[in-house]
């Protein structure tokens, strides 16, 4: 079987060591696990948020956040997080450099884009990114996602793959959520889907003891 693993959106940004982006609690403790997770399989993809500074989207506090928009392609607001350029735009310490993945998405570039899936540009999920593609000209069954934040980012691009029709886990030991109760909604959603949930190391590494010899 061939297995890539995924990790999504792994950056500053998204955790404490950015404190006025968007902090997922723990967020900057996964990058072990997502490494743990690749040495499961045979190509590994990432991706990273490329945000504006002047993104349509963008507010000034956090108190403003999640209010909806009337953006083809940007529905919820949020404060300026992961700016190419700036400290939370880099990806974890200890991960590869972008280049160093097998394929590497960048989203969110123009200013009235904030997508969460890595697989599409706009949230119609009509502009590819070319990940799936990819995957599928490398013959992967399955993909192991991890990331940030679990509760928006990592659940639609794990549903987008499981759409794709890719086997699809979710390794929540390289996962962190916004919030708890998000958090639960996601992962009934990515259950009910059909996504393999991997709550421990043990677990993952029993599911994929003999995976790749196969």
């Amino acid at each position: 079987m061939r297995i890539a693993s995924f990790d999504v959106d792994a950056q500053k940004g998204f955790t404490p060591l950015c404190p006025d982006e968007l902090p997922v609690p723990g967020g900057d403790q996964i990058a072990p696990a997502l490494n743990h997770l690749a040495s499961k399989a045979h190509l590994r993809l990432g991706s990273k948020d490329a945000h504006s500074p002047a993104a349509a989207w963008q507010v000034a506090s956090h108190a403003e956040m999640l209010q909806p928009l009337a953006l083809a392609n940007a529905d919820l607001t949020w404060v300026s997080h992961c700016v190419t350029g700036t400290p939370g735009f880099e990806l974890l310490d200890t991960l590869p450099a972008p280049l160093d993945y097998d394929y590497f998405v960048w989203k969110g570039i123009e200013p009235d884009l904030h997508p969460y899936g890595a697989c599409y540009h706009d949230l119609a999920e009509r502009r590819s990114t070319g990940a799936i593609e990819f995957l599928r000209q490398q013959a992967v069954e399955l993909v192991l996602v991890g990331g940030l934040a679990l509760d928006y980012c990592v659940r639609t691009t794990a549903l987008q793959l499981r759409r794709a029709g890719f086997a699809v886990g979710v390794y929540l030991p390289a996962c962190r959520a916004l919030a708890e109760d998000s958090a639960r909604i996601a992962l009934a959603e990515l259950e009910a889907a059909g996504v393999a949930l991997y709550p421990t190391a043990q677990a993952l590494d029993a599911a994929f003891a003999t995976a790749r010899e196969h």
